[in-house]
């Protein structure tokens, strides 16, 4: 069965949804997903297409919706958390980089729960250091590895990807170019998926 690539933003609202039930979803379902960091602030602000600036009836929406979803998860979120991020980059930067290290699933998950569940905004104090030691990891060894031109130059050619591939929010499913953009079409990435065997 073709893999299918899960590409995110912390930073986004609705991937909360599905980075709190993914291991539980691949696990469940026999399936790898290929967890894809990507900054969607840029995408968004390159393509004129930010949601939910100045739009206070479709952003009450959107709490209401996750609320209802999470509570079919089983999550208890605590609702609206602080949004937008100020440190979108940054906790990308840093899940790019546990990535590449091995613990940029667990990162991500630490940090989605303290911002949702804690309202610890991600990329910011005490999220970033709490998240980090929660997984293992010494912050300060983070924090400086994932603000090198390194990481900041994968963090935006994973972005490039994205746009290549025509991802244009977050979450995003992908089974090859075939995409899938909601936590609401999971679903429909792995009929996709059992498809391509």
């Amino acid at each position: 069965m073709a893999a299918i690539d899960f590409w995110y933003s912390i930073g986004s609202t609705y991937s909360y949804l599905t980075v709190m039930r993914l291991p539980a979803v691949a696990e469940a379902e026999g399936l790898e997903f290929r967890w894809r960091p990507f900054n969607v602030r840029h995408v968004m602000l390159s393509q004129n297409n930010v949601p939910f600036r100045d739009k206070p009836v479709k952003t009450a929406y959107m709490w209401r919706d996750i609320a209802r979803r999470a509570e079919r998860y089983g999550r208890s979120p605590i609702l609206p958390a602080p949004y937008p991020l100020a440190g979108l980059v940054f906790a990308n930067e840093i899940a790019h980089l546990g990535m590449t290290e091995g613990w940029g699933i667990d990162y991500t998950r630490a940090t989605y729960r303290r911002w949702f569940e804690k309202g610890e905004p991600a990329g910011e104090e005490p999220n970033l250091s709490e998240s980090l030691r929660e997984i293992g990891q010494d912050p300060e060894r983070v924090i400086e590895r994932a603000g090198s031109e390194e990481i900041v130059h994968a963090l935006a050619s994973a972005t490039a990807d994205a746009m290549t591939l025509g991802i244009f929010g977050s979450p995003t499913f992908a089974v090859g170019r075939e995409i899938f953009w909601g936590d609401d079409r999971l679903d429909d990435a792995i009929a996709w998926a059992r498809r391509k065997r």
